[in-house]
């Protein structure tokens, strides 16, 4: 069985991309749960992960570390991680490879937390761009595909790209179109991403880097957050 290594629920972009497509595809996997520390996690994460970093995956003596290597790794062993007709597996897997070195606009000034609504002080044009950028992706999947989800009619690899996307534009309340907007509902209904954010809402630690980026955002409007 997969052993995937992860890090906190309510901050850990990364590694929600993975745990959400392992879990919503019903691939067994031990999770590992590993808190970011005030300190810094290098050397503690350097045990299991080459880059000391999450998420890592660990298959035997197989370890795989960063989210679209393990999708891939994945994806030989599981039929469905990608879209099975070729043209949406084509457009999935660029859409998800352009997720994963791109939106750095929506990724410093939009620092993942499940739990809080922050109403952001001042958007900058690249944030503003990025999002009108992930809007347009999500409406063509939609619409090239049918839908509900961005490659088709099932939850797949490029899906779990986007989960933090889908996060981020709830703690942030960022527009969207009407069709975008009823992806992200989607998303947000989705049983592998309900349990990942009912486990980041139970999370009592908070890592002070953390906190500090999402407070610098804007204003804090509601933390549903366990005390």
């Amino acid at each position: 069985m997969y052993t995937l290594h992860i890090a906190n629920k309510n901050y850990s972009s990364w590694s929600l991309r993975p745990w959400v497509l392992l879990r919503a595809l019903d691939i067994p996997f031990t999770e590992k749960m590993h808190i970011f520390s005030d300190l810094g996690n290098f050397q503690e994460f350097r045990s299991f992960s080459p880059t000391g970093k999450v998420p890592c995956l660990v298959d035997g003596d197989i370890c795989v570390w960063d989210s679209l290597a393990i999708t891939e790794y994945v994806a030989e062993a599981h039929p469905g991680v990608w879209p099975l007709e070729k043209s949406a597996r084509a457009w999935a897997r660029s859409a998800s490879a352009e997720m994963h070195s791109g939106f750095g606009a929506l990724r410093n000034e939009c620092s993942m937390s499940c739990g809080q609504r922050v109403s952001l002080s001042q958007p900058s044009k690249q944030l503003l761009v990025d999002v009108a950028r992930i809007d347009e992706l999500w409406c063509e999947g939609l619409q090239s595909f049918g839908g509900p989800f961005l490659a088709g009619d099932s939850f797949t690899a490029v899906d779990a790209f986007f989960a933090p996307v889908v996060f981020r534009i709830e703690s942030y309340q960022l527009s969207l179109s009407a069709q975008a907007q009823a992806y992200k509902d989607t998303m947000i209904a989705l049983p592998a991403m309900r349990e990942w954010y009912d486990a980041a809402l139970a999370e009592t630690l908070r890592e002070t880097s953390h906190e500090s980026d999402i407070a610098s955002c804007g204003t804090i409007q509601a933390d549903y957050r366990a005390l």
